[in-house]
């Protein structure tokens, strides 16, 4: 006899805050990573514009920085790459059996840690850039 498990409607955010840190980290992870390869794409088509020559290079990257939403976003990533990193490195340190018994803890912490770091380089993204 076959047993079968209902899981639910994928609309039934309800069971979302049944989730552990362990499965929050997944999820971002997983969504950074995503987030990341999205940025590749996009650094190519930036960088494709040096086919033109330098000048219509430079004239891009002024053309974006010159956008406040542009240096904005480059704060997102910046706080996308960092969580991914450390979470990373947290995964790493859980694979090798170190720190098992301080998953959640760690993790928090990788949040603290992205949080802080993103905190502390908003002015240095948000100052007006000259080439």
């Amino acid at each position: 006899m076959s047993q079968s498990y209902n899981r639910g409607l994928i609309e039934d955010f309800g069971r979302w805050k049944e989730f552990s840190a362990g499965m929050w980290a997944w999820i971002f992870h997983k969504f950074t990573g995503w987030i990341l390869i999205g940025y590749l794409f996009t650094h190519i088509a930036v960088l494709s514009s040096a086919i033109s020559g330098e000048q219509a290079y430079n004239n891009t990257l002024q053309g974006l920085e010159a956008l406040f939403l542009v240096r904005l976003l480059e704060v997102g990533l910046l706080a996308v790459a960092v969580f991914h990193i450390l979470n990373g490195i947290r995964l790493l340190m859980v694979d090798l059996g170190v720190g098992l018994e301080a998953q959640d803890k760690t993790f928090y912490l990788s949040l603290l840690l992205t949080g802080a770091i993103t905190v502390a380089s908003v002015p240095t993204f948000m100052t007006e850039v000259g080439f």
